[in-house]
């Protein structure tokens, strides 16, 4: 079993938590959580690569164990984060992994610092929004996001939380996807990430096909079958825009496409490390 180091690292403007396999002499591959997820969500990841490769996944910040402070948490702002990680570790280049929300922030990363990313992934992921940023104050920024504002916060107990996800989630993965993120604390049991910054992220949101015929690197995309977060309009105008992308779909309809079929998908990320190695040799 690979041995995954748990750490925090100050940056200019926050503190990350990040797991990190320390895997010596490999190539590193950095992996990004969807919103209201963790690092956590990598683990298996972690551990089918983790000797092949350095893994390295953090919690973005307004997530998990990083700082949350007050701010616009715009795609953009998650992507410096990313950058700022990578340069405090000493890795020069890496290939970059993204679940939905980390699919976006990936493809900022790539386009923002392209010396930084040998590849990119982008899981389950559309680039559809607003064509306009909302302009707001900080001070105006609402203290929760739509999707738990009817959520009875806190629970009494993990237990109670557990059966009120059970009850409102559609798959049994996304009950644990945000059961991971529960914490115990005086008042109940509540989520690590902050509503507030949820909100942030969703509010300050834009389209980003714009940036996406700028990626000039192997590029993998990879669908939930019958994607709610990624329809049939969008799918093929992303693959459209991307040049050269694999593009895979998979079986069922789960939008963590990483944890919902293992096998599936690591068979497609295994096609895509090859073709990554392929064009590193080749160069």
């Amino acid at each position: 079993m690979v041995r995954v180091q748990r750490h925090t690292i100050q940056l200019q403007q926050v503190k990350l938590f990040y797991l990190d396999t320390h895997t010596e002499g490999k190539p590193v591959i950095l992996c990004l959580h969807g919103r209201y997820g963790r690092a956590e969500t990598w683990t298996e990841f972690m551990q089918r690569y983790g000797e092949d490769y350095r893994i390295i996944a953090q919690d973005h910040r307004g997530h998990g164990l990083s700082d949350k402070p007050l701010g616009r948490y715009t795609a953009e702002e998650l992507a410096e984060d990313a950058h700022q990680l990578l340069l405090a570790l000493h890795i020069s280049a890496a290939i970059v992994i993204g679940h939905s929300l980390g699919g976006q922030v990936a493809a900022y990363l790539t386009t923002t610092y392209p010396e930084q990313v040998l590849a990119l992934g982008i899981l389950d992921k559309a680039a559809f929004g607003p064509d306009v940023r909302v302009e707001i104050s900080l001070e105006q920024l609402p203290d929760v996001d739509p999707v738990t504002a009817d959520w009875p916060l806190p629970f009494a107990s993990r237990t109670e939380a557990e059966q009120y996800l059970r009850a409102t989630q559609d798959t049994e993965i996304s009950c644990q996807y945000f059961m991971k993120s529960l914490v115990e604390t005086e008042e109940g049991v509540t989520f690590l990430f902050s509503r507030q910054a949820m909100a942030a992220n969703i509010l300050h949101n834009v389209s980003w096909y714009h940036i996406l015929s700028q990626l000039d690197c192997p590029t993998l995309l990879i669908r939930a079958k019958d994607s709610e977060s990624l329809p049939d309009e969008e799918w093929e105008k992303m693959t459209t825009l991307v040049p050269h992308a694999l593009t895979y779909e998979m079986t069922t309809s789960d939008h963590n496409v990483h944890l919902s079929e293992p096998e599936l998908f690591y068979g497609y990320v295994d096609k895509f490390l090859a073709q990554v190695h392929r064009s590193i040799d080749s160069k």
